[in-house]
């Protein structure tokens, strides 16, 4: 029988202007731009509407934004009567399924992923990090390249297996530098630097994993309703005190989302649905697996569409 999984973006999808409209034809929708206002005791919702993008684009206020729209969206959605059989997020977005699945409020979640922001900007001194998308090289000829640099001392590790051929490095400046230049002599076809703040999913970010437990021990989490597809594992869970191990684990560890997918896929979902703004998971999804559907619900017609479009596959 054919599943369904909601997935959510991470950094990156962000744009100026996300959720607006939504949010400005229904007042329910507003609500979560306001809580989030309120949550974070700050004019959060102003800067999603109306930017400025330099500020929006800041890890900080990028993770706290990308969630409340996600979930505003999600709730239009859901509107539908359509239900998730799984969900999964990349990287931040790991968050805002876990509120999807009931595990974290909406509150919570959007506390929780501000303070991540924060930890992951101040764990390494800006500049001294950095990450690049490797194109056209197998995860294991690029974790050997990677492996070499760091043993040479200069921290260098897999941070994002995206889809066939997409991988990306994260870890010192120089380290990225090296194993960028390395990957290429080892068959990559592209290196693409990344306008990021940090080293995120790299050992450096053991520093925020730390701080991140303490603000994780003092949140309140449910075990999941529905399962989540955990990044650091590629595997289902759904009892909250693995959850909190496993968002710990995911700061500085790689994101399996290649792996997630072919998993839920496994376990028998046909059809991906992304929530949140943007179209890079679909994308993915698409290059790791053709025969699967998509759909993205970024605003009201597109989530509207979707949701016509499967009650006609089922009637």
């Amino acid at each position: 029988m054919s599943k369904i999984a909601f997935v959510f973006p991470g950094q990156g999808s962000q744009a100026v202007g996300m959720g607006k409209e939504l949010a400005e034809k229904h007042s329910e929708i507003m609500d979560y731009f306001l809580k989030a206002d309120k949550t974070l005791n700050t004019q959060l919702s102003k800067l999603i509407f109306e930017g400025p993008k330099e500020e929006l684009t800041l890890t900080v206020n990028t993770q706290p934004a990308l969630l409340t729209t996600s979930i505003a969206i999600l709730d239009f959605f859901r509107k539908s009567g359509i239900k998730a059989d799984y969900v999964a997020g990349h990287s931040l977005g790991e968050y805002t399924a876990l509120v999807a699945a009931g595990v974290l409020s909406f509150e919570e979640g959007v506390y929780a992923v501000r303070k991540r922001g924060e930890f992951m900007e101040n764990a390494v001194p800006n500049g001294e990090g950095s990450m690049a998308a490797v194109l056209g090289l197998d995860r294991e000829r690029l974790s050997a390249v990677t492996k070499e640099v760091s043993e040479s001392g200069f921290p260098a590790a897999l941070a994002n297996l995206n889809c066939p051929g997409q991988i990306v490095i994260s870890g010192s400046r120089k380290g990225v530098e090296l194993a960028g230049g390395k990957a290429k002599e080892a068959g990559a076809k592209r290196v693409l630097p990344l306008e990021v703040s940090g080293p995120f999913h790299s050992p450096l970010m053991r520093p925020a994993a730390d701080k991140l437990r303490e603000v994780l021990d003092r949140t309140e989490m449910q075990d999941a309703k529905i399962p989540v597809i955990a990044n650091v594992t590629a595997e289902p869970i759904s009892s909250s005190s693995e959850i909190k191990d496993k968002l710990i684990e995911q700061l500085y560890s790689p994101v399996l989302w290649e792996d997630s997918v072919q998993k839920m896929i496994a376990l028998g979902v046909d059809t991906f649905i992304e929530i949140g703004p943007g179209k890079v998971l679909s994308g993915l999804i698409k290059k790791i697996d053709k025969t699967v559907k998509t759909y993205s619900v970024s605003d009201e017609e597109s989530a509207l569409a979707a949701a016509d479009a499967l009650k006609e596959e089922k009637l």
